[in-house]
């Protein structure tokens, strides 16, 4: 798109730091609290994963929108990241395959970005004074008038925001056929996470949020997942209370991302907010009960308390640690037929090394009990 014309840009972070540059998609201004992926390459993955929503995404890479858009390459139906932030913006793009250009794909999302920053001194602010919220604007640079608007902001600590992109109406994917019926609660799912389950041999029914358990066991579904979502699980009372409900029923439950924090604290594990959180496609995570390692992608800015993990050692199980923080990665419930990750086996984008967790989700349906694949 070679008439784009980018104007001066301003992202000011909510500490008072200022960094200018150039507009990248609509001309306006955008809010939410700031992170980084260190992912080289899926950034149309990223932009509408749903668990990015409400906050602004500063990607690593130093080119952004070279290989263009495609509509199949997506993970929700729009774009989920507040705004962007980006080195080296490149509308114009040589992908035979791609739809459209990265401009065009923000103009019509009405996404704002800001480019020619200095993402390495933005990544490492964030990395050593922790997330925060931040503003971007194209169409002012008055940094006072910014400021006022950016105090207006909540913080993300506290915000329940999986009701706001969950699926409004039920709806079913895979073969009705197939031998397994899951019912996914839709906190922010991924598509490729569905995707997965229906190559799997599962048929899919997909409830809003905040169905009641009632409906969702009139299905009567063979086994439940929890699925990824933005926001803090700790507001999110209405999952807790309604997966403790499928915990007494004991059938088999995964849980990713979110959903692995709405399991943890449906016994009673608390969850905290982390220094900068865990995003990008090249997290190695050690597999507690095979002994293997895996590269994974992530993308959470919460965590599940290790220390009440440790306290609640009779009733749940550590099976998977972070190798370069030591944080939890996953958890089994001792007694039930419940699991979770809080990494993305799905990896769209990033390596397939977890989807095997897929296989014994399927496999604890099939058998009733726990028999990992790998």
């Amino acid at each position: 798109m070679s008439d784009f014309i980018p104007v001066p840009a301003v992202l000011l972070l909510e500490d008072g730091t200022v960094f200018h540059g150039k507009s990248a998609g609509k001309i306006g201004t955008t809010t939410g609290e700031i992170c980084f992926n260190t992912g080289m390459t899926g950034y149309q993955e990223i932009f509408t994963d749903p668990s990015y929503f409400g906050q602004i995404l500063v990607a690593t890479n130093a080119h952004i929108g070279n290989y263009g858009t495609k509509d199949s390459e997506t993970e929700s139906s729009s774009i989920k990241i507040a705004g962007l932030v980006c080195k080296n913006y490149t509308w114009e793009y040589h992908r035979p395959m791609a739809d459209q250009s990265i401009q065009e794909y923000f103009e019509n999302g009405n996404l704002v970005g800001i480019s020619d920053v200095d993402t390495r001194a933005i990544v490492r602010h964030i990395r050593d004074k922790g997330a925060m919220n931040a503003i971007i604007s194209s169409e002012t640079t008055d940094i006072d008038e910014l400021k006022k608007r950016l105090k207006e902001v909540p913080s993300m600590k506290g915000l329940e925001l999986a009701s706001k992109v969950s699926t409004k109406e039920s709806y079913f994917m895979g073969d009705p056929d197939a031998p397994y019926k899951v019912a996914v609660l839709d906190y922010g799912v991924k598509q490729n996470i569905l995707r997965c389950l229906a190559e799997r041999g599962c048929y899919l029914k997909v409830f809003p949020a905040k169905t009641d358990l009632a409906t969702i066991k009139a299905w009567e579904p063979d086994g439940y997942f929890l699925s990824n979502g933005p926001g803090d699980p700790e507001p999110m009372d209405y999952a807790v209370e309604t997966t403790k409900a499928i915990l007494m029923e004991d059938k088999p439950i995964f849980g990713i991302c979110l959903g692995h924090q709405i399991l943890a604290r449906a016994v009673d594990i608390p969850t905290y907010k982390m220094h900068n959180g865990h995003r990008g496609i090249n997290h190695p995570v050690h597999n507690l009960l095979t002994g293997k390692s895996e590269i994974t992608s992530q993308n959470h800015g919460f965590g599940v308390s290790p220390d009440a993990i440790k306290a609640a050692s009779d009733r749940v199980e550590v099976t998977h640690v972070n190798l370069n923080d030591d944080t939890i990665e996953g958890i089994r419930v001792k007694n039930k037929k419940a699991f979770s990750v809080q990494y993305h086996p799905e990896a769209s984008p990033g390596p397939h090394d977890a989807r095997y967790l897929f296989d014994d989700f399927v496999q604890l349906m099939k058998v009733g009990a726990f028999e990992p694949v790998a």
